[in-house]
């Protein structure tokens, strides 16, 4: 199945500024007649460049509200980053009870199944130890496809769970079935995420052959909805359905929280993500059992959906956890059940980086590749659209681009024309120009 992408480019906006390609983690970016592209096989929805962009050209996109109307009975499964959004919030049940008068007829916590996870996770290493260490979370999706991509001798140290999200969905179908008699099929499941990252699971699984979600709305859209009926609820209905460990995956830290005790390490920024997972690669494993790795700032909370800055969500749910139990379920499935939480498929290597189906002309343009390189200025300027002069020699090779693209190429044809140094150099914006020395 193909991949359809959150991140979409708005071409109106774009003023082909190259601020975007240097951040992409794949180097799925690139600039060509004044408008970027996003090379959609290298894309991972990490939403850096949505932060990055200075003309907001590059935006995330969730599914519309309207979609609600398709289905007769409509359940949300809220990520517990949503109830950070909201300033002097006593209480989760608030936002739950306002879930309900906005369109939705029930409403199942992604907390909830995240504590059936952490609590699945921890009776899996109790009863016996892993095969590999460290093991890596399997919680953010912009991470499995980081190491699909480039760390595919990794994708054997991530666990077998699937996401949290995707646990809630498929148990909130079985309940709304039972409660209401109706087929499943007239059920709809929608996630309220935080990220890009998951609208894109919610339509290609990373661990699932069939997804399970009919749709993912982003938390700001769910937001700006929330605010006026929350307010005006005239009484509150307990609804809340999880504890501390459920309500601390919203931001970096709580998955590692919720394996109590073990010796667990949490990682949040997609470049901090990459370093560990190059450090593991080259075998500098660190002192863990469990890595917990994040691809936004401080976890969830930082997820390009939110309203709030991450610092201050982590805040406000800290203050939301006082006074909760621990924890307020157990994962209790037995024998095959238990496989309700396991992926069905296995992590497949994404190869967004292969040359050629043909070996021998992979090898072929590998070569072409580098011998193009070597004559590059390896500067990575980024002026002929590319993040890299690596790059840029690949998308010469594979007809992206032209030779010419290279503002240096240039300047040495035009040195061979104008005969005078001094003359090529005026091709060159002034920082690459030679230094002018003072005249006697």
């Amino acid at each position: 199945m193909s991949m359809r992408h959150s991140v979409v480019l708005e071409l109106k906006r774009c003023r082909g500024c190259t601020t975007c390609i240097k951040c992409c983690p794949t180097e799925a970016i690139r600039v060509r007649g004044r408008k970027a592209t996003i090379l959609p096989d290298r894309c991972i929805d990490c939403g850096s460049c949505i932060r990055i962009c200075p003309h907001k050209a590059i935006k995330s996109v969730g599914d519309s509200l309207d979609i609600l109307k398709q289905y007769q009975y409509c359940v949300a499964l809220p990520e517990p980053a949503l109830y950070g959004q909201f300033q002097h919030l006593d209480s989760v049940d608030i936002v739950l009870n306002g879930l309900l008068k906005i369109g939705f007829h029930k409403v199942y916590e992604v907390a909830k199944a995240a504590e059936m996870i952490s609590d699945f996770e921890r009776q899996s290493i109790s009863g016996g130890p892993s095969k590999v260490t460290p093991q890596i979370s399997s919680s953010c999706p912009t991470v499995l496809r980081l190491i699909r991509m480039r760390f595919p001798k990794l994708m054997g140290h991530v666990a077998c769970t699937i996401l949290p999200m995707e646990l809630a969905a498929i148990l909130a179908r079985r309940e709304a079935a039972e409660e209401t008699g109706l087929p499943p099929e007239a059920i709809g499941v929608f996630a309220i995420v935080p990220c890009s990252s998951k609208v894109t699971a919610a339509r290609v699984s990373e661990g699932l052959s069939r997804p399970v979600l009919d749709g993912a709305f982003a938390i700001r859209d769910i937001y700006l909805r929330l605010l006026n009926p929350m307010r005006e609820l005239e009484e509150i209905t307990p609804m809340a359905s999880a504890g501390i460990l459920g309500l601390g995956w919203a931001s970096c830290g709580g998955e590692s929280a919720a394996h109590l005790g073990e010796r667990c390490v949490a990682v949040d920024g997609i470049q901090n993500v990459i370093r560990m997972l190059e450090e593991i690669e080259d075998g500098r494993l660190p002192e863990a059992d469990f890595l917990e790795l994040s691809a936004c700032t401080q976890g969830c909370v930082g997820g390009c959906f939110n309203v709030e800055n991450p610092y201050a969500a982590k805040l406000r749910i800290k203050g939301l956890l006082k006074g909760l139990p621990v924890s307020r379920n157990r994962f209790l499935f037995h024998g095959e059940a238990r496989d309700i939480v396991r992926r069905d498929k296995e992590l497949q290597y994404l190869p967004a980086f292969v040359l050629d189906q043909d070996r021998e002309m992979a090898i072929s343009k590998q070569l072409r590749i580098q011998e193009l390189e070597s004559h590059l200025p390896g500067l990575h300027c980024g002026s002929c659209g590319a993040p890299s002069c690596r790059a840029f020699a690949e998308d010469v090779v594979l007809g992206r681009a032209s030779e010419d693209d290279c503002i240096f190429k240039v300047r040495e044809r035009m040195r061979s024309m104008a005969g005078s140094k001094e003359e090529a150099d005026d091709y060159l914006p002034p920082p690459f120009r030679r230094r002018q020395e003072p005249s006697e």
